[in-house]
C-alpha cells in the first residue's frame, strides 16, 4: 500500500453549519435590513459625490467584548445624530484580526479567547452583534480578510476593508469584486500606493474563482466588478501619508491609474505613528486640508474604544478591563467625541459649497 501524500499536516477537518442555515437562524429583517440598505444608498452618493458629507468609520481596533460593543454602539448612535448633517457615522466591527506573526485572531475565529477556536460559535455571536448594532440604526464596516466570512455576514456591512497586508492579494481583489458594500483597500504596509492602485482596476472587473454558496458547496462565483472601490491612506513603514503633499501626490497616482481620486484617510495605524492620542491632530489636519480647497477626501477612519489604550489578553478572563482594546491602542470615547464634534462643526457650512465646486469640475 502506497503512502498517502495529501493532507499530511491536517490534525482535523470539522464541517460546519452553512451560511444559509446562520442567516435563517439569524435573519436580516426590520430595522436593521432597511439600516444596511439606506447606509450603502448614502455611502454611493457620497462616493459619487452626490452626498456632500463625508462618512467616518470609527470604533474599536477589534471587537472582543459583545456587552461592550454594545454599550459603544449606543454612544455612538447618539453621537452619530448629532454630527448627521455634516458626518455620515458607520462603526467599526472588526472580527478578524491579520497577525504579523502570530496571536490572536480575532472573535470569529477564538471567541472565547482561550484558543479553543470555536469558530462556528464565532460567526454566530458576530452575525448576532451586527444584527443587534444595525437595529438601532447604526451602519457597521469590517474588513474582509478570510474569503468564507463574507458568506456568514456581508449582508450586513455597509463598508469593507481589505488591509494594507491583504491589498496586493489576488484572492482578496477577487473577493472584493463581488462584494455588496463599498470598499476601500489600504495603501501597502510600506506606505507605496501601487498595490492599492492595482487593486482598484482588478476589483472593477468581472472575476471567475473557486468559493463556496450559501449553501457550504464549491462552487465558481462570477463576480460583475466593484464600482465603488477606493484608497485608503494608512500611512507605512516610511511614515505618515495623510498630509496635503501626499494627498496632492496620490490624487496624481489615482488619475494616472484611471481609477476613481476618492481618497480616505485613516488617521491610525502609521499616520499616528501608532499613538492613538495623535488621531484627533492627523483629523485636525484632514478639517484644515478640506477647509483651504481639498475636493479628494471623502471619508475617515478612526480606532476608538469606550476607555483609552490596550491590554494583552490575561490568562485569568476575569482580569479583562472593560471597554479596553486587546489588540492596537484606541483613543477613549471623550476624545472620540470631542474630536468629531469640533470636525462637524468646523466643516457644517464648508461641505456643502465644496460639493457644488466638485459636481462643477466634474460637469
Amino acid at each position: 500500500m502506497s503512502a498517502p501524500t495529501d493532507d499530511l499536516n491536517i490534525a482535523s477537518n470539522t464541517a460546519m453549519m452553512t451560511p444559509q442555515a446562520l442567516k435563517r437562524e439569524l435573519p436580516l429583517q426590520g430595522t436593521a435590513l432597511e439600516t444596511v440598505r439606506s447606509a450603502r444608498k448614502t455611502l454611493f452618493s457620497i462616493l459619487d459625490r452626490q452626498d456632500p458629507r463625508l462618512f467616518v468609520v470609527v470604533g474599536p481596533c477589534s471587537i472582543h467584548d459583545v456587552d461592550a460593543a454594545m454599550d459603544y454602539a449606543k454612544r455612538l448612535k447618539a453621537l452619530a445624530s448629532k454630527v448627521a448633517d455634516t458626518l455620515f457615522i458607520i462603526m467599526r466591527v472588526y472580527f478578524e484580526k491579520p497577525r504579523t506573526s502570530i496571536g490572536w485572531k480575532g472573535l470569529i475565529n477564538d471567541p472565547r479567547l482561550d484558543d479553543s477556536f470555536k469558530i462556528e460559535e464565532g460567526l454566530r455571536l458576530g452575525r448576532k452583534l451586527l444584527l443587534d448594532i444595525t437595529a438601532l440604526g447604526l451602519p457597521a464596516s469590517t474588513e474582509a480578510l478570510d474569503p468564507i466570512s463574507p458568506q456568514y455576514m456581508q449582508d450586513l456591512i455597509a463598508w469593507s476593508a481589505i488591509g494594507a497586508r491583504t491589498t496586493e492579494s489576488q484572492t482578496h481583489r477577487e473577493m472584493s469584486s463581488g462584494l455588496s458594500s463599498p470598499v476601500g483597500f489600504k495603501n501597502g504596509t510600506d506606505g507605496g500606493l501601487m498595490v492599492a492602485i492595482n487593486a482598484m482596476q482588478s476589483v472593477s472587473s468581472p472575476h471567475r474563482f473557486l468559493g463556496i454558496n450559501s449553501e457550504g458547496q464549491v462552487s465558481v462565483v462570477t463576480t460583475r466588478g466593484n464600482p465603488y472601490a477606493h484608497v485608503v491612506l494608512r500611512g507605512g513603514s516610511n511614515g505618515p501619508n495623510f498630509d496635503s503633499v501626499h494627498v496632492a501626490q496620490c490624487e496624481a497616482a489615482l488619475q494616472q491609474g484611471g481609477v476613481s481620486t476618492n481618497i480616505m484617510v485613516d488617521c491610525s495605524h502609521a499616520n499616528s505613528s501608532k499613538d492613538p492620542e495623535l488621531q484627533p491632530l492627523v483629523l485636525k489636519d484632514i478639517t484644515h486640508q478640506i477647509m483651504e480647497g481639498n475636493h479628494s477626501i471623502i471619508g475617515v477612519m478612526l480606532e476608538s474604544h469606550i476607555h483609552a489604550g490596550n491590554q494583552s489578553i490575561p490568562q485569568d478572563l476575569s482580569q479583562l478591563r472593560y471597554g479596553v482594546s486587546v489588540t492596537d491602542a484606541c483613543m477613549g470615547w471623550e476624545t472620540t467625541e470631542t474630536a468629531l464634534l469640533e470636525m462637524t462643526d468646523k466643516l457644517r457650512e464648508i461641505l456643502p459649497v465644496r460639493s457644488q465646486h466638485t459636481q462643477a469640475l466634474l460637469a
